[in-house]
């Protein structure tokens, strides 16, 4: 049986990049002060690899590695979250089924706009997606700040109103109106973390 080959990532030696033999990446580390080279059995993962970067392939591979439990979760249920790139900065909100992670809704990305809007705004327009669907299903999201302003029927946001996110500011007044003229009886569950790992609905980020 022939041996597989593997292709050498070299993130630094006497000369960074990929080999496609152990003799040639030998030859770029061998008495290189801490040299940062892996091995990888398909040219396309080694590119990847490479262009990631070593510490944040390290970050990423320990990430991945890092086994959750899925005990205590309700499967039958939906996840929202939302993203923000800068705080503030562009944000976008979604939900998703819980188990499958299938997209019911995706809103953004909206100008000038915080995290914990995101989080809220996801919230109510979840709970008002469930009531269209007349679903008894829970909501799962993993911002206890969204929740609190969820009962208190109110966006305690401190973020500046301006032209970039006049739109924002409209949801944010449409989504408290529908608080104060619907009732509903959603469970709102605390998503876990820690112990489940990221929310369905995570857009990746982190």
């Amino acid at each position: 049986m022939s041996k597989s080959s593997k292709y050498y990532v070299v993130w630094e030696g006497y000369e960074p990049g990929i080999y496609s033999s152990w003799t040639d990446c030998k030859l770029k580390i061998q008495n290189y002060p801490n040299a940062k080279y892996k091995s990888f059995p398909s040219l396309e993962e080694a590119k990847e690899a490479y262009a990631m970067g070593f510490f944040n392939y390290q970050k990423q591979k320990k990430a991945t590695s890092k086994t959750f439990s899925t005990e205590g979760i309700e499967w039958n249920s939906i996840a929202v979250d939302a993203a923000s790139s800068g705080n503030p900065g562009k944000m976008e909100y979604r939900g998703v089924v819980t188990k499958t992670k299938q997209v019911l809704f995706h809103m953004g990305p909206f100008p000038n706009g915080t995290n914990n809007i995101g989080e809220f705004l996801a919230l109510v327009h979840g709970l008002a997606f469930l009531k269209n669907k007349k679903s008894e299903l829970p909501i799962y999201t993993d911002s206890k700040i969204a929740m609190s302003w969820i009962r208190q029927k109110k966006c305690k946001t401190k973020l500046a109103r301006n032209s970039e996110n006049e739109k924002l500011f409209e949801l944010i007044k449409r989504a408290e109106l529908w608080l104060a003229t619907n009732s509903f009886k959603t469970p709102i569950l605390k998503w876990q973390t820690k112990a489940w790992g990221e929310i369905p609905a995570d857009f990746g980020r982190k």
